[in-house]
């Protein structure tokens, strides 16, 4: 089991700016760092998607020897330059999200170094002081992932449901706890931006990506008896807040729909109104993770295999978006309900008969 921690002190005030649009978290190199953004659709409705880098060589030489050493060299050169922008994106993340930090130490404590976990926490007692419906208060909590050497790794889950992870090489469990609250100190920041708010535009675009992300059929967003369908009515239903404070509501619905359930409900005749209805008032709670987990054991019975090789997908994941600096409470939950799932049926606990 993860450690779970809390944290919490008196409020700080605070001022942010950002100017983003929805997608993963990019930087703007134009202007050395500067702008980070969180997938609010791609997330949405089938959690994030990784970004490909592709490199191509071109090289032309009649000498058949020659030609397989100029192979070799852009073999060679093409590991060393991918190898190369992978630590320039490393850098340029960390870079970003020190800015942020720093930014934000300034308008808040305005001298010294700050304390990012501690800041993380004023951040959000300052929107709980301002009025924002935080539905279980304005806890942050950190989970910190049980090793007995480094790299350690650390998580955490912000007040509403989003969750990020410590995205460098830590080589202390203090460091890994700091470096998840940078990344997610620094999305916090940025959610205040108005084009994070959910609105009828962001609706739009974020019932095409998730229609796009399922290969769906246009028709299906206006359906009600469809996955896609109840997802835009779920958005209409949660107008005005933004895409971390509805983070929990947003990943049980993509959990549903990764489980089968959303399936199984509109064979049962359930309307999207009332599937919408019942889960938003549905914590994503220990109940919902074990039902889940009955659901695949009934699959690994029919299909032995079929939980372990949607684990080790699941954790794939959950390691790219933690080392990418995502959003990522969809691939953990998913990873947490197979390891359940691989739990019982491994001591022989599955479904009783």
């Amino acid at each position: 089991m993860m450690q779970h921690h809390q944290t919490g002190r008196p409020v700080a005030g605070a001022s942010s700016n950002a100017s983003n649009n929805s997608g993963n978290t990019v930087i703007n190199r134009s202007k050395g760092m500067k702008s980070s953004r969180e997938a609010p659709a791609a997330s949405a409705a089938s959690g994030s998607t990784a970004e490909a880098v592709h490199h191509h060589h071109h090289h032309n030489n009649n000498n058949n020897n020659t030609t397989l050493k100029g192979g070799a060299a852009v073999a060679s050169t093409s590991a060393a330059a991918s190898a190369s922008n992978e630590f320039k994106t490393k850098t340029v993340l960390k870079e970003a999200v020190d800015a942020v930090v720093s930014s934000f130490a300034k308008h808040s404590q305005g001298y010294g170094r700050v304390n990012v976990v501690e800041a993380l926490q004023e951040f959000w007692q300052m929107k709980q002081a301002r009025g924002a419906d935080l539905k279980n208060g304005a806890l942050v909590i950190y989970e910190s992932v049980p090793s007995s050497s480094p790299p350690y790794v650390c998580y955490v889950t912000l007040p509403g449901g989003s969750c990020f992870g410590s995205f460098q090489n830590c080589p202390t469990k203090a460091e890994a706890r700091r470096s998840a609250a940078k990344i997610a100190l620094m999305n916090s920041v940025f959610n205040e931006h108005p084009s994070r708010q959910i609105s009828d535009d962001f609706i739009e675009k974020a019932v095409a990506e998730a229609r796009a992300s399922f290969k769906g059929d246009p028709d299906e967003a206006d359906n009600p008896n469809t996955g896609i369908g109840a997802f835009r009515f779920m958005l209409e239903a949660n107008k005005g807040r933004t895409m971390l404070e509805f983070q929990e509501l947003m990943t049980v619905f993509q959990l549903l729909h990764w489980n089968g359930s959303l399936k199984a409900m509109r064979e049962r005749q359930c309307s999207r109104q009332e599937v919408v209805a019942h889960y938003s008032h549905r914590a994503l709670d220990d109940d919902m993770r074990s039902q889940m987990a009955l659901d695949w054991i009934a699959r690994e019975q029919e299909t032995p295999g079929i939980v372990s090789r949607e684990l080790n997908m699941a954790e794939r994941e959950l390691e790219a978006a933690r080392l990418a600096g995502r959003e990522l409470r969809f691939p953990k939950e998913k990873r947490e309900i197979l390891m359940l799932a691989c739990s019982q049926v491994a001591h022989g606990d599955g479904l009783s008969s």
